[in-house]
């Protein structure tokens, strides 16, 4: 699946780090450019989950309509494949409008999958992973990523080790195709004269961007990220597997678990978002589509907008 080249090269890329100050940068650059934006992250997908994922509020959507927001039920999947088909329509149908499509967010894996296209794999051999699903549970808690490591070390490095359908699905290309995953996802770039030339990403200061992480999980959990998580527990749609390892939501749904104290879970929330924020840096640094915006901590998002903009392609 990929979307064509003549769509992407209307879109306009603002990727960056978790807390770096993408979604009100991102609401001013809408406004100049006439745009809509179509959100670039995995877990704003999902319908419920909106304080620990700093997902666009009412008013914020209200201003620029937004797409890809409260798609699934945190009990649903929904594959890298999905995603470039519903973004490729949310592209058509904002160009049809006369508008602009402004991908937000910091999910690299789909960046790369917009930009690159997606492979799809092999159908599913339940028997396989079922097995794989069986044994990880009498093993211990990294033994699946250890099998990866081994049998993919490429892909092993892109998946947490609590990540066991992506990791279970690492194994099962290897097993059905004989061709290891991260070989198969190397999609190499576009053609200069095909690629789209608006994609920016916000490269911060690590200290800055560190204190501003930590500062944000504590303002989610005075806006209420616990009773958030308790409410989708008893939901008629729980948190599936996928949805349960969010930052942020698997702490507190730990605590809620009894493991631990909720200041454990406030520290815990915070080391884990800083090394997220660290893997962020790593995939738009070395996706070559990707020009950095080097931020100095003091920029207001009308002096980013003016920046983005100036360096922007002339035909944009």
């Amino acid at each position: 699946m990929q979307i064509e080249p003549n769509i992407l090269n209307q879109c306009w890329f603002l990727a960056g780090p978790t807390a770096c100050g993408k979604t009100e940068t991102s609401l001013q650059l809408a406004d100049r450019l006439n745009a809509e934006i179509v959100a670039l992250d995995s877990m704003s997908l999902y319908r419920g989950m909106d304080i620990g994922t700093a997902k666009a509020t009412i008013e914020e959507q209200q201003r620029v309509p937004h797409h890809l927001i409260d798609v699934i039920y945190p009990d649903e999947d929904y594959s890298v494949a999905e995603y470039v088909e519903a973004a490729s329509d949310a592209c058509s149908n904002i160009i049809g409008r006369g508008r602009v499509p402004l991908f937000v967010g910091g999910t690299g894996l789909y960046l790369r999958a917009v930009l690159r296209g997606v492979f799809q794999g092999p159908e599913a051999d339940w028997g396989f992973r079922n097995q794989l699903a069986d044994e990880a549970k009498r093993e211990e808690p990294n033994w699946l990523h250890q099998k990866v490591l081994v049998a993919d070390p490429v892909a092993a490095k892109q998946l947490h080790p609590n990540d066991h359908r992506r990791l279970i699905r690492a194994l099962e290309v290897l097993h059905v195709t004989g061709t290891r995953m991260s070989e198969q996802h190397q999609q190499t770039a576009l053609p200069d004269s095909l690629r789209p030339q608006n994609v920016f990403w916000f490269s911060p200061p690590r200290d800055w961007l560190y204190d501003r992480i930590n500062r944000r999980v504590d303002l989610m959990i005075q806006q209420g990220l616990v009773d958030e998580v308790k409410n989708l527990l008893v939901s008629d749609h729980p948190p599936a597997r996928t949805a349960r390892q969010a930052l942020g939501y698997a702490e507190v749904i730990g605590f809620l678990e009894g493991n631990g104290t909720i200041e454990h879970a406030i520290e815990t929330i915070k080391t884990r978002t800083r090394q997220f924020a660290k893997r962020q840096h790593t995939w738009f640094r070395n996706l070559v589509e990707c020009k950095a915006i080097e931020l100095t901590g003091h920029d207001s998002p009308t002096d980013l907008v003016e920046r983005l903009v100036l360096q922007a392609s002339p035909s944009a």
